[in-house]
C-alpha cells in the first residue's frame, strides 16, 4: 500500500518548529502508546535535539501493559523520562508539572538566583491526532484548544497559560514527507493518524484483519462473535465478518467497504481489547 501525505501546511509547520524553539525551554512529545515507533516523527529528534524533554505514551489505556512498561524502561535508558498516560481522561497528567520543573530545575535555580520570575515555557509536538490539545486541556484544566477524534484539527501553535508558573504551546502534528515503509503507514492508518479519504479502505481492512488474524485471532472471535477455522484466511475472514454483522447488499454480496470501516474503527477505539503494534525490539 503506497501512502504519500505531507499536506502543504506540514512543512510550515516543520518550519515554525524549528523558528519557535527558541521561544520555550523544553519539550513533551506525544506518542501513540500502541504504535511509538511509527507515530514518533523522527525530524523531531532533529528538532528539538537542544531541549530537555518528556514523552507521554498517550492512549495507554488500549495498548497493552507490559510492552508499555517495556516502552519506558527503554526511554530511561536513553536518559529521557517517558509517562503512561490517558489524555482524554487526565490519567497520568497530574505529575506532569512536578515533573517539568524537576527537568529544569537547573535553569530555574539560576534565574531565582538572578531573581528572575517567569513561568517555565513548553512546546508540546506530536503527529496528528496522537492527543496534544487533549494533553493541553487536561493539564490546563479548561477546554481551550479544540480537540476532535481525527487529524489536522490544530492547524495554529496556541499558547496556553496552565498556571503562573507554567506555560504551554500547542502545534499542528507533523508528518514526514514519505511513508514509504509500509508497516509505519498501515500502523498510522489503524490508529487515525492519517485521513481515512486518502486510503483504500477496502484494502486497509484486509490488511488489519490479516493482523489480527495472525497475532490475536481471539480478538476477532470475541469482538464479532465469529468461528475460525484452521484453513481461514484474511478473506474468508473479512465474508464471516460481513454476514455477522450484516453488511449486506444482495444475497451474496457482502458490503466491504462499511465492514472494513468498522473494522478500522473498532481498532482505533480499542475495542478488540488492550493490543500494541510495536515494542523496542522492533527497533
Amino acid at each position: 500500500m503506497n501512502i504519500n501525505w505531507y499536506p502543504g501546511h506540514m512543512a510550515k509547520t516543520k518550519r515554525l518548529i524549528s523558528e519557535d524553539l527558541k521561544l520555550v525551554d523544553a519539550v513533551v512529545e506525544v506518542l501513540d502508546a500502541r504504535i511509538p515507533i511509527s507515530s514518533k516523527n523522527p525530524d523531531i529528534d532533529t528538532l528539538c535535539q537542544n531541549k530537555p524533554k518528556i514523552v507521554l505514551l498517550n492512549k495507554s489505556d488500549m495498548a497493552d501493559d507490559a510492552i508499555t512498561d517495556s516502552w519506558v524502561s527503554y526511554y530511561k535508558e536513553q536518559g529521557i523520562l517517558a509517562l503512561k498516560v490517558n489524555c482524554e481522561t487526565g490519567e497520568g497528567l497530574k505529575r506532569i508539572p512536578s515533573d517539568l520543573k524537576e527537568l529544569l530545575k537547573e535553569k530555574l535555580l539560576r534565574n531565582e538566583q538572578k531573581g528572575v520570575f517567569k513561568p517555565i515555557r513548553i512546546m508540546v509536538v506530536g503527529i496528528p491526532n496522537s492527543g496534544k490539545s487533549s494533553f493541553i486541556n487536561r493539564i490546563a484544566n479548561n477546554k481551550r484548544l479544540k480537540t476532535e477524534d481525527r487529524p489536522g484539527v490544530t492547524v495554529h501553535k496556541q499558547w496556553v497559560k496552565v498556571s503562573n508558573e507554567i506555560e504551554l504551546m500547542d502545534t499542528p502534528g507533523i508528518l514526514w514527507p514519505k511513508l514509504g515503509d509500509e508497516k509505519v503507514a498501515l500502523h498510522l492508518a489503524y490508529t487515525g493518524a492519517i485521513k481515512s479519504q486518502i486510503l483504500d479502505v477496502e484494502e486497509l481492512g484486509v490488511y488489519l484483519i490479516d493482523y489480527l488474524l495472525q497475532n490475536h485471532p481471539d480478538a476477532l472471535v470475541q469482538r464479532y462473535k465469529i468461528t475460525l477455522e484452521a484453513f481461514d484466511d484474511k478473506l474468508t475472514v473479512y465474508d464471516k465478518i460481513a454476514f455477522k454483522r450484516g453488511y449486506i447488499f444482495s444475497k451474496n454480496d457482502p458490503g466491504y467497504e462499511r465492514c472494513a470501516n468498522a473494522v478500522l474503527d473498532d481498532f482505533k477505539n480499542g475495542r478488540f481489547g488492550n493490543l500494541s503494534l510495536e515494542t523496542p525490539e522492533d527497533l
